[in-house]
């Protein structure tokens, strides 16, 4: 009895040091070692480019909203708005789709409420500007999505037509392989190269 207790607890340690800690402590090991900047979040100095950030102003490239309603932020009610999942109008958001249906009143009232909005600032918005995503946490936006927004951005900015689509075209990404998925812009990335023209033009 005593030495099948022995032989239990024994395995029980070895699996706990090597499926616990080696084989955590390797993988770790090796993401660092071939993938570090993806094993560390995707950081840049800005956010993270897998998560969508809160564009509150109209001199940034914006992505696609959240699922609590497009720029229709309610602190008092804990309703976050805008385009990021995570804190707007410090009211922390939520990951996860809102679930309504076609015919929900709702979803048609912050839809419209959201092409009111892009229209007001000489935008006309594409299907991506309007829906959330699956998840809330989208950080990209298609290509199209970018290039709409370029009278809102110029107006903002002072910075040509010409010049926002060159910006643009320089991080429009391929799809994965070739072929998988559609081509795409990450917007932080975007707003980052936006910075960038900005400051060379001053």
């Amino acid at each position: 009895m005593i030495q099948h207790l022995r032989r239990s607890l024994i395995l029980m340690v070895a699996c706990f040091v090597v499926f616990g800690l080696l084989y955590a402590l390797a993988g770790t090991g090796v993401a660092q070692a071939l993938f570090p900047h993806q094993a560390n979040g995707s950081l840049t100095a800005n956010g993270s480019t897998l998560i969508g950030q809160n564009w509150a102003s109209t001199r940034w490239f914006h992505g696609r909203p959240d699922d609590f309603g497009p720029y229709a932020a309610n602190p008092k009610k804990g309703i976050s708005g805008g385009d990021n999942p995570l804190v707007a109008n410090g009211v922390s958001g939520e990951s996860g789709a809102t679930n309504l249906g076609p015919r929900s009143k709702v979803l048609v009232s912050d839809t419209r409420w959201l092409i009111h909005w892009w229209h007001e600032h000489g935008v006309d918005p594409t299907t991506d500007l309007v829906t959330t995503s699956g998840s809330g946490y989208d950080p990209d936006i298609s290509p199209e999505s970018a290039y709409v927004q370029i009278p809102m951005i110029s107006k903002a900015t002072g910075l040509s037509p010409e010049v926002l689509r060159k910006v643009i075209a320089s991080q429009v990404h391929g799809a994965e392989l070739g072929f998988l998925g559609s081509s795409y812009v990450n917007v932080l990335r975007l707003n980052e190269a936006l910075s960038a023209a900005e400051h060379a033009a001053r």
